[in-house]
C-alpha cells in the first residue's frame, strides 16, 4: 500500500491527470448546461447549425495564430532556461500571430455575407455574427498565446485553474445568451466566449510581468519562422480539413437523411468531445512536452507504454460506464427528443478508444517535426473518414458516420504502428531520435 501511495505521489503524469480531472469535470458540467439549454431552446436542428459555425470558427482561429500552438509549446519547453532563444521564439510567434490575426479578421469582416451563406446554407443569414467574430478574434489570439507560454513553461496549475474558471464564465454567458436570444444567442456565444477568456488569463500578464520582456519586435527571427513553419503547416492542414470534412459529413446527412439526424450526429460528437477533453488536455499538457524532451527510441517507447498503462485502463473503464449509462446521459444532457442518439454510442466509443491509442503515438510527429509523415497520415485518415462516412450513411443513416469513425481510426492506428514499428517494437538498444 505504501508503494502505491509513493507511486501516486511521485508520478508526474498521475499528478497532472489528478489536477486536470478537476478542470475536465468543470468543462463537462459547463458543457452539460449549455447542451441542455441548446436542446431545450433550439432542438436537434439548432444543434446542427451551431456545429457548423463551431467548425468554421475553429478554422479561422487556427489561421489567426498560424497553427503555431504546438510548435511554440515545444520551443518554450526546450528554451525555458535560455533567455535569448526564448525571447526570439516568443517575439517571432507573437508578431507573426498579430499580423495573421489582423488579416483573418479583415477577411471575415468584409466577406461575412458569403461566409454566412456557406456555413448556414439557405436556412438563415447570420452575417452579423461573422462580423462579431471578426472583432473578437484578436482577443482570442492573445489569450491563446498566453496559454501556449504557460503550457511550454509547464505552469500546469495556472492552466488548469484558468481553464476551469474560463469554462464557468463561458457557460454562464452562453446560457444567458441562449435564454435571451435562442439560436442567435447560441451563435453569438460560439464566436465570443473564447475571446472573453482573456479577462481571466490577463491576470497572469499582470502577475507575471517579467514575461513581457520576452516580446520585442527587434528579436523577430526568420530562422525561428523556419523552425516553426513545419508545426504551422501541420496544424493548418488539420485546422482546415478536419472542420471541412465535418461540415461535409453533416451536410451530407442533412441532404440525404434529415437536418434532425444531423443534429443527432452532432449530439454524439459533442458527448465524445466532453469525455475526450481529459485525454486531449493530457496529450497537450504532458505528452507533447515530454516527447519534445525525449531523444531516444527507448525514451519514446517508455513514455508511450507508460501512458497506455497509466491512463488507458481508466479511460477504457470510463467508456464502458458511459455506454451502459447512455440512456441517462442523453436524457440529462439533452432531452427525450434526442433518444435516437443512444443508438450511436457503441461505434463512437469504440472509435474514440482506438483514436486515443493512435494519438498518443502520433504526437511524436509533432514533437519531432515529422512533417510529411504527419501530412500523409492525416490526409489518409480524413479521406477514409469522408468516403467511408458517405458509404455507411447511405446504408445506416446517421449511425453510419459513427461506424466510419471507428473504421477510420482502426486503419489510422495500423498505419501509425507501422510508421513507428522500429521505435516501439524494434531493437531495444538506444537509438537517438532525429529531429
Amino acid at each position: 500500500m505504501k508503494n502505491i501511495i509513493k507511486y501516486l505521489k511521485t508520478n508526474v503524469l498521475i499528478k497532472i491527470a489528478s489536477l486536470n480531472s478537476i478542470s475536465v469535470l468543470i468543462k463537462i458540467l459547463a458543457g452539460f448546461l449549455t447542451s441542455k439549454f441548446i436542446a431545450i431552446f433550439l432542438g436537434a436542428e439548432g444543434l446542427a447549425l451551431v456545429g457548423n459555425l463551431r467548425n468554421f470558427v475553429s478554422v479561422a482561429q487556427s489561421f489567426s495564430v498560424l497553427g503555431l500552438y504546438n510548435g511554440v509549446i515545444k520551443y518554450v519547453a526546450q528554451f525555458k532556461n535560455n533567455t535569448a532563444e526564448l525571447t526570439k521564439t516568443l517575439s517571432t510567434a507573437y508578431f507573426s500571430g498579430v499580423f495573421a490575426t489582423i488579416v483573418v479578421s479583415i477577411l471575415c469582416y468584409f466577406n461575412a455575407e458569403t461566409l454566412s451563406q456557406h456555413i448556414f446554407q439557405e436556412y438563415y443569414n447570420f452575417a452579423y455574427v461573422i462580423k462579431i467574430f471578426a472583432v473578437a478574434l484578436p482577443f482570442y489570439a492573445l489569450n491563446t498565446l498566453i496559454f501556449v507560454i504557460l503550457n511550454g513553461l509547464s505552469k500546469f496549475k495556472y492552466l488548469i485553474f484558468f481553464n476551469g474558471v474560463g469554462q464557468i464564465l463561458g457557460a454562464s454567458i452562453t446560457i444567458l445568451l441562449i435564454w435571451q436570444r435562442q439560436l442567435e444567442g447560441a451563435l453569438i456565444a460560439v464566436v465570443t466566449t473564447e475571446a472573453l477568456l482573456l479577462l481571466i488569463t490577463g491576470i497572469v500578464v499582470i502577475k507575471e510581468k517579467q514575461y513581457l520582456s520576452y516580446f520585442k519586435l527587434s528579436q523577430f527571427s526568420f530562422k525561428v519562422v523556419k523552425q516553426l513553419s513545419s508545426y504551422s503547416g501541420m496544424a493548418l492542414f488539420s485546422a482546415l480539413l478536419i472542420p471541412f470534412v465535418a461540415i461535409s459529413i453533416r451536410t451530407y446527412i442533412i441532404d440525404t437523411v434529415s437536418l434532425e439526424d444531423a443534429g443527432m450526429w452532432e449530439a454524439i460528437t459533442r458527448i465524445s468531445k466532453y469525455y475526450l477533453m481529459f485525454v486531449a488536455s493530457l496529450l497537450t499538457l504532458y505528452v507533447l512536452p515530454r516527447f519534445s524532451e525525449v531523444t531516444t527510441d527507448k525514451g519514446f517507447r517508455k513514455e508511450v507504454f507508460h501512458f497506455y498503462k497509466t491512463i488507458m485502463p481508466i479511460f477504457g473503464l470510463g467508456l464502458i460506464l458511459i455506454y451502459f449509462l447512455r440512456h441517462f446521459i442523453v436524457q440529462i444532457l439533452f432531452s427525450k427528443a434526442f433518444a435516437p442518439v443512444e443508438d450511436l454510442f457503441l461505434w463512437q466509443l469504440l472509435g474514440d478508444f482506438v483514436k486515443v491509442l493512435s494519438l498518443v503515438i502520433s504526437y511524436q510527429f509533432l514533437a519531432k517535426k515529422m512533417f510529411w509523415h504527419y501530412i500523409l497520415t492525416e490526409a489518409f485518415s480524413l479521406i477514409v473518414l469522408y468516403f467511408s462516412s458517405l458509404y455507411f450513411i447511405d446504408y445506416y443513416g446517421a449511425k453510419g458516420a459513427t461506424i466510419a469513425h471507428f473504421v477510420t481510426y482502426v486503419l489510422y492506428y495500423i498505419v501509425v504502428l507501422v510508421v513507428f514499428s522500429t521505435s516501439l517494437f524494434g531493437n531495444k538498444r538506444e537509438r537517438e531520435v532525429i529531429e
